[in-house]
């Protein structure tokens, strides 16, 4: 659809279907997204420099003076660098929570539009080959789309189709879900879950990026960056939307 015409048809359907934002429920007037109002927009806790280089963070306080980051502390990544674009707080919540268990896909244009905000995240992704993480497929049966796989294509839109989407692995164990086990729990449980994709190919100096919706102990994209690096890709790093 032309973009005028299909703006048209959006501003006819927020007259007939008013907007309600995502995390507060309210009404959306204005601002720059189309699901958070615009007292939740300004609470979006958007990444900025300087952060951790393994898993995004940004750096407060006494984690400024040392640069030492509580979160990923105890990960031995076998990427080289990851960058998240909000804090998984607040509003930020909201966002991942409305397309990871409520079908919101309506949401996807404002991950897209903030992702072009945030400082360095469209420079990372730009000319990268972009892996999502995958699902077991009962699961994706269950949920009918891969929520990294959306994103990866939000990450692409963002950098205006200068980065293009590979599906190199596969997920071989239907784990649980990993939402509330500790460190060492979630790396036991992700052993062996992980493959290759069959047919996938792997160009050693091709820059890879695994793509996931949230960065928590890092165990998940660690699991998946061994697999690319074992397949012989040696550029990798992993980005996230959120992080906690």
């Amino acid at each position: 659809m032309n973009p005028r015409l299909q703006h048209a048809w959006r501003d006819t359907l927020d007259v007939v279907f008013p907007r309600s934002c995502a995390n507060c429920h309210g009404l959306v007037e204005g601002g720059r997204l189309r699901h958070l109002c615009l007292n939740c927009e300004q609470t979006l806790r958007v990444v900025h420099t300087p952060h951790c280089s393994t898993c995004g963070h940004p750096y407060y306080g006494e984690m400024l003076d040392n640069r030492e980051c509580p979160h990923c502390e105890l990960l031995v990544p076998v990427f080289r660098e990851g960058k998240t674009a909000v804090l998984l707080k607040g509003s930020g919540r909201s966002l991942i929570h409305a397309l990871k268990y409520h079908h919101g896909l309506h949401v996807l244009d404002d991950i897209t539009t903030i992702m072009r905000g945030v400082p360095g995240y469209v420079d990372f992704l730009r000319d990268a080959v972009l892996v999502p993480v995958p699902l077991h497929p009962r699961k994706l049966r269950e949920r009918g789309y891969n929520q990294s796989r959306l994103l990866a294509e939000c990450c692409v839109q963002a950098v205006d189709g200068q980065a293009r989407i590979a599906e190199l692995l596969c997920r071989v164990v239907d784990t649980v879900s990993q939402t509330h086990f500790d460190r060492a729990t979630r790396q036991e449980n992700l052993k062996n879950a992980f493959a290759l994709a069959p047919g996938a190919a792997i160009t050693p100096g091709q820059h890879y990026i695994l793509v996931d919706d949230v960065f928590t102990t890092g165990s998940t994209l660690n699991a998946c960056a061994a697999i690319l690096r074992r397949a012989g890709g040696q550029n990798l790093d992993v980005i996230t939307f959120g992080h906690g």
